[in-house]
């Protein structure tokens, strides 16, 4: 009986039919796309799709990127066990796509770079773009490595296949339409992922509602097991979730993974002009909002159906990460095909992830490091080295996937990771972009100092996960389980369901030190805000005192103008063309944003010669 505990089916042939047809059938439509407008073989066709893109592909992207397989399956276990107060979230993604396009789309779009690190060495030094490169690989391989492994040791209870073949698997479908079809295979790929993942949350909420009696019958329990009290507004910020660690820590979280990071970066500057790269983030903002609704219906589902039979309590699963793979077998198993959509819903958000990073990675890594060894390398052989180096990064993330089962907490690593490291980054880029009186020796002295910091308190609050009292999981019950506790915990622990890895209470029977219950138990949340605060003042402090006041005047280029703010068609002037000083490639029409610099039309050739004339 559903909801009652024991162990549930596996994946039946039809599963196997629809997940492999959902994978493949993804792969053909990003390898089409590629292909049948590739009009030549250069590096930027590849890394940035022609910058012909239009606002809602890439969109659509841009939100799949990031909702990976370990979205569509830890937030509806974070309801479950948490509440709702993740759907807090909403107001930060509104915060993060304000920022993101009103503030570092127009510097980004108007200096026509490739690599979001072609801007530091423009405003600092090329010390400042390596170590800023070099931090963003690292991030990036060691998150995608996760990204791969947490799904895959999750739904490998599912499909009963070999973890490791999955892992290889996963990565070899990303590398093939990467390696082959570059930004715009990616692109549209996600777009059909996107499609595929919400359709697998749908699935999950209509049986549900079916089993549990409806909607209001799942709101009502979720309310009585309390699991609607979102509205925490407690300023403590050791607490894991209230509204304000959400809020203002999470809008800087997202915002460091949106408005400097190169997969994000990469998308919407390949939009064919600034109206379509403002337009994308605003289109994935509603994005982002449908995604956490459905994934918190999700687990509030969950909670109504097993509110009085726990299946981690009980013994059924061994990770909370498995709760939703458990719940669809439990629920979906009578309708053949279904649970392959699960699995190829939650594939589809790691293949989104992992194609993104792959794509992201050899950008960075040509642009930043190739180009500059070999300036005079042509086109064509860019092109091709772009394609080894995404066959090369993706068994790098395979292996990081492989070096990820070593870890222990991987999934709060995987949330923590981006405040680590983009913190501090964050805090450079707007250290560079508000005061023009930042320099190298402080932003440099910036950047160090809050890394150290960050690295800190993360790998600390790994050692010394918080205690219970401030991450607050809700109560959970197994009076309503067919089978009772010990029954499960008899003997062997081994079951269909279970796994190893996961945090017990002897977790935290170990000795404390007395900075593991402040320091060391801030909120994940707290990790970007904390990074980017003491890169900005201790780099703007530095910079003072050591004559950044008297430097020459920085490139106005490269600074925020008042102009750029909440502005669709800033055409009216051509800004000073002095960005070919730094990039050879610049062609001299970089009038303000409205077209991308690399996009050259018959339109905009009218316009800028209008507007010579006009001077005249």
């Amino acid at each position: 009986m559903v909801g009652t505990g024991g162990p549930v089916a596996l994946f039946s042939v039809w599963d196997y039919v629809v997940f492999v047809a959902i994978v493949l059938g993804a792969a053909a439509i990003g390898l089409y796309q590629a292909f049948s407008g590739r009009t030549q073989s250069s590096s930027s066709e590849f890394l940035l799709g022609g910058r012909q893109m239009t606002a809602v592909p890439v969109a659509m992207s841009l939100t799949a990127s990031f909702m990976s397989g370990i979205t569509v399956i830890g937030t509806p276990a974070e309801a479950y066990r948490f509440g709702a107060a993740f759907w807090l979230f909403a107001f930060a993604y509104t915060i993060m796509s304000t920022i993101t396009a009103e503030i570092f789309v127009p510097v980004f779009y108007r200096l026509g770079i490739t690599s979001t690190y072609e801007y530091l060495e423009m405003r600092f030094n090329r010390l400042t773009r390596i170590i800023g490169t070099t931090m963003y690989i690292f991030q990036t391989a060691l998150y995608t490595g996760m990204a791969i492994y947490a799904p895959a040791l999750a739904l490998e209870q599912i499909t009963g296949l070999n973890l490791w073949g999955v892992l290889v698997a996963t990565g070899t479908v990303c590398i093939i339409y990467c390696t082959l079809g570059g930004l715009k295979a990616v692109i549209w790929t996600d777009v059909f992922q996107m499609v595929v993942m919400l359709a697998g949350f749908v699935a999950v909420i209509a049986r549900g509602m079916v089993v549990t009696g409806g909607l209001h019958k799942i709101w009502n329990d979720s309310y009585n097991g309390g699991r609607l009290n979102a509205w925490d507004f407690d300023p403590d910020p050791l607490k894991r979730h209230t509204f304000w660690t959400i809020v203002v820590g999470g809008s800087l979280m997202w915002t460091s993974m949106y408005a400097i990071n190169q997969s994000q970066v990469q998308r919407y500057i390949s939009c064919r002009t600034m109206v379509h790269a403002k337009l994308s983030l605003y289109v994935n903002m509603v994005g982002l909002w449908v995604t956490v609704t459905l994934a918190m219906i999700s687990g509030l589902t969950m909670y109504s159906i097993y509110k009085n039979c726990d299946p981690l309590t009980n013994g059924d699963i061994g990770a909370p990460d498995q709760l939703l793979p458990y719940l669809v077998m439990d629920i979906l198993a009578d309708f053949p095909g279904v649970p392959g959509l699960f699995v190829a819903a939650a594939y589809s958000g790691t293949l989104s992830t992992v194609s993104s990073s792959i794509n992201a990675l050899v950008a960075v890594t040509v642009e930043d490091f190739i180009k500059a060894l070999w300036p005079r390398t042509s086109e064509k052989l860019l092109f091709w080295i772009s394609m080894g180096l995404s066959v090369f990064f993706g068994a790098l993330c395979i292996g990081m996937a492989a070096l990820s089962s070593l870890m222990g907490g991987i999934l709060q690593a995987a949330l923590s990771i981006f405040g680590m490291i983009s913190g501090p980054l964050l805090g450079l880029y707007l250290l560079g972009m508000l005061f023009p009186c930042g320099n190298t020796t402080g932003g440099l002295t910036g950047l160090i100092t809050s890394l150290v910091l960050t690295l800190w308190v993360g790998i600390g609050a790994q050692i010394y996960p918080p205690l219970p009292e401030k991450t607050l999981p809700l109560s959970l019950s197994t009076d309503g389980c067919f089978s009772n506790l010990t029954q499960h915990l008899n003997g062997s622990t081994t079951t269909p369901w279970s796994i190893g890895g996961t945090p017990t209470a002897a977790s935290y029977s170990v000795e404390r030190p007395a900075i593991a219950d402040n320091w060391y138990s801030l909120s994940y949340l707290y990790f970007c805000p904390l990074g980017t605060l003491v890169a900005l003042i201790f780099g703007l402090f530095i910079s003072i005192i050591s004559g950044g006041c008297k430097q020459k005047k920085v490139n106005p280029d490269l600074l925020i103008r008042k102009s750029d703010l909440i502005c669709f068609t800033c055409n009216k002037e051509s800004p000073q063309l002095s960005v070919a000083d730094w990039k050879e490639k610049s062609d001299g029409n970089l009038a303000k944003g409205i077209s991308n610099p690399a996009f050259k039309n018959t339109e905009r050739n009218i316009q800028i010669i209008m507007e010579k004339m006009t001077r005249l």
